[in-house]
């Protein structure tokens, strides 16, 4: 074939085209490794400087510098830095419930699953003296800002925590271990609530009865939250 043909070929798309769709596909995969990378050096920058200050009013500007990328870069990948701030949160999120998914799949049993989620979500938020102590202060206080601008972006920030305790939930329920008289949705919307609030507590050290609630307290209670109620 002479590169006349070739480019004739070429020109009318023909059958022989395929290579386009590879071409294009090894170009997009190139340019969605990219586009990950740097979102990735955005979110580390990020939460460098939460974990180094403990708040949220660092300016574009600056993580821009800390990443070592552009200000146009952000705004390729972030709307704005409250969109980041989000990002990360997501992210801290999915982290956490990972984890603890692995820890609940050890025990067959709903009750012990569920001292699980419960007791890791509250070494979680104890982050006393821990190096992530400010990380976790300043995402809990945007946790908290968020959830009175847009709701809808805590709740999706959230599910996957949710959907663990309903899952543990409905476990319990058709082992006759916990209450049918709720929905596992209800009563894992119900769970998470009450958790995250104490975990808020623990991060901010905001302890609204003048003690601090201990994991043993807070699983007990818990656990008759989701227990069947007593015959009659």
């Amino acid at each position: 074939m002479t590169a006349s043909n070739i480019a004739e070929s070429a020109a009318a798309g023909g059958d022989d085209a395929s290579w386009r769709e590879r071409a294009v596909e090894r170009s997009l995969r190139s340019a969605r490794a990219r586009a990950v990378s740097r979102s990735d050096r955005f979110l580390q920058a990020a939460a460098e400087l939460l974990n180094e200050t403990g708040r949220t009013d660092f300016t574009v500007q600056e993580l821009v510098e800390r990443a070592h990328l552009s200000l146009r870069s952000f705004y390729q990948h972030f709307a704005s830095k409250d969109e980041l701030l989000l990002a990360l949160f997501e992210e801290a999120i999915g982290t956490y419930v990972a984890r603890v998914r692995e820890k609940v799949a050890r025990h067959d049993d709903p009750v012990e699953q569920l001292r699980t989620y419960v007791f890791d979500l509250y070494a979680t938020a104890e982050t006393t003296g821990s190096d992530g102590q400010l990380l976790s202060r300043a995402l809990t206080v945007f946790h908290l800002r968020l959830a009175g601008t847009n709701p809808p972006d805590v709740a999706r920030a959230l599910e996957p925590q949710v959907e663990l305790a309903c899952e543990i939930i409905e476990a319990g329920k058709a082992a006759g271990r916990f209450r049918d008289d709720l929905e596992p949705r209800q009563l894992a919307a119900l769970l998470s609530q009450m958790l995250i609030g104490v975990g808020h507590m623990n991060v901010l050290g905001t302890h609204v009865t003048g003690f601090q609630i201990g994991p043993d307290e807070l699983f007990a209670f818990c656990l008759a939250g989701v227990s069947p109620p007593p015959a009659g």
